[in-house]
């Protein structure tokens, strides 16, 4: 298999150096080409033919942000990872980024002094983002996949790949929305949540692989966007229809049961699935708390997260939707819970609200013919 082609975009002398020395030192990786602005960077779009882009922000003559929408505008579907601050600035810029096209982002080293350090730093984030994105397999890092456990009632039959294992009996009506996403999903979820009304009748927990100060500028962008209120979770909220809490970046966000009611509760507990906040401490919180009348929704990511959540939903009677391979950025996390049988549908993006509404809400599809892609005419 070739290399996979990379282009370097940034105006630092030293990250660029960093960047292109710790990717070149990847025997799946090729350094094709580099350059210290947008402007450049488009001129050399067509000579190089990357695979792939690594995208600085902040550049003279045109920025990242410029540079993406100049790239998209060619009809280019050429991945770009952005490379961000961990600033406020840094924040709001990457997710400008992510709404022109670009398709993830890694944040740059707080200390580039520290060469060893930034270098481990670039390799541990961006390398399994690169080959993710570019569908290579990941053998290492945050995309490693563990062995899923066995649901807790045990299908009869071993169930084909994108389908769940027969039920016993009818599903539980949700009394809870949980949905997960990784890479890719910042757009899929503004997606999703601007076609919900709201008047959802169950409360929304969110989980999306994000660090601090991102989650805040996120959930203040996706509130402004979709009917429903979405707040940064913070401990002890209680749960009401109508309103989204985003797990905070560092934190995990799960579901906890008190004297009045359930309640929202952020924990420090260790990385799960490589991740603070990770999809299944939310998914098996909240299982326990509603007694498993869960409706958990995966969106597009890299890794498996999610997936033993998956499991403990279905098993408790709730039911899974998960994206479809066609519309997910990365079909990882989807794609394991849907390999595994824990789907109840795989659907592709533009089909997931009208599923909610229809498992929260009896709503009808909004078009005849829907089906999921376990048994699409």
């Amino acid at each position: 298999m070739d290399p996979i082609r990379v282009m370097v975009v940034d105006d630092s002398v030293v990250v660029r150096k960093i960047v292109t020395d710790v990717l070149s030192a990847d025997p799946d990786i090729e350094v094709v080409g580099t350059a210290v602005n947008g402007r450049i960077a488009v001129s050399k779009l067509e000579q190089l033919q990357p695979d792939l882009i690594t995208m600085d922000i902040e550049m003279p003559e045109m920025n990242g942000i410029e540079a993406v929408q100049a790239i998209r505008a060619t009809r280019s579907r050429v991945p770009i990872i952005m490379f961000s601050t961990l600033t406020e600035r840094g924040a709001s810029a990457t997710l400008d980024a992510l709404s022109a096209g670009a398709n993830d982002y890694v944040t740059k080293p707080a200390n580039v002094g520290s060469v060893g350090q930034s270098m481990d730093s670039v390799r541990e984030q961006l390398i399994p983002r690169i080959k993710a994105l570019t569908g290579r397999p990941v053998t290492a890092g945050p995309a490693r996949v563990a062995a899923p456990p066995p649901p807790r009632t045990a299908p009869p039959r071993a169930p084909l790949p994108g389908t769940a294992p027969p039920r016993t009996g009818p599903g539980k009506k949700p009394a809870v929305l949980v949905i997960g996403s990784s890479t890719g999903g910042p757009e899929a979820l503004a997606t999703v949540l601007s076609q919900l009304p709201a008047s959802l009748p169950v409360p929304v927990l969110l989980v999306q692989h994000m660090p601090p100060v991102f989650t805040r500028q996120f959930a203040q962008r996706l509130d402004r966007l979709c009917a429903l209120r979405v707040v940064e979770a913070a401990d002890g909220s209680p749960l009401v229809p109508g309103t989204v809490h985003l797990a905070p970046g560092g934190h995990h966000l799960v579901v906890r049961s008190t004297s009045r009611g359930q309640q929202t509760a952020l924990t420090q507990g260790p990385p799960e699935s490589y991740c603070r906040p990770a999809v299944d401490p939310l998914f098996r919180t909240a299982v326990t708390a509603y007694d498993g009348a869960v409706l958990g929704v995966v969106l597009t990511g890299m890794g498996a997260d999610g997936r033993n959540g998956a499991a403990e939903i279905r098993a408790a009677g709730g039911t899974v939707l998960v994206q479809d391979q066609a519309t997910s950025v990365v079909w990882g996390m989807p794609g394991a819970i849907a390999q595994a049988g824990y789907a109840d549908e795989v659907l592709p993006l533009d089909r997931i609200a009208e599923a909610i509404n229809r498992h929260l809400c009896g709503v009808a599809p909004a078009r005849p013919g829907a089906v999921s892609s376990a048994g699409r005419r």
